[in-house]
């Protein structure tokens, strides 16, 4: 799986650690080795998460090898980028997007739950 710098990679083993028990609000991104966009929202990935670090974890979990969560959570296509905040999911998007886009998405997420 290509891995964006900043992202963790999790498991359905590691996922309810790393993601519903993490204290900072989380985006994870569904992803598989075959999809095309994927690999074009890695390097935008890994920039948000270095860009928001201290506010948002960013990780990615592979559908493929890992079809517990995905199951979990109805993941259906490839990417699928869920926001999760206090272990609950707060934000689903589905494919692509540039990163401005994106960064409107993850702030509108961040501020829904502040309030």
């Amino acid at each position: 799986m290509f891995h964006a710098q900043g992202v963790t990679e999790v498991t359905d083993a590691t996922f309810d650690g790393e993601v519903l028990a993490a204290g900072l609000p989380v985006l994870v991104e569904f992803t598989a080795d075959w999809c095309g966009p994927c690999r074009q929202l890695a390097p935008v990935l890994g920039e948000i998460a270095t860009e928001l670090a201290g506010r948002v974890k960013v990780v990615q979990i592979d559908i493929d090898h890992n079809p517990g969560v995905g199951a979990r959570y109805a993941v259906l296509s490839a990417p699928t980028l869920i926001v999760f905040r206090s272990g609950e999911p707060v934000r689903s998007m589905v494919g692509a997007r540039p990163k401005r886009r994106l960064l409107q998405e993850l702030e509108d997420a961040l501020a829904y739950e502040a309030v």
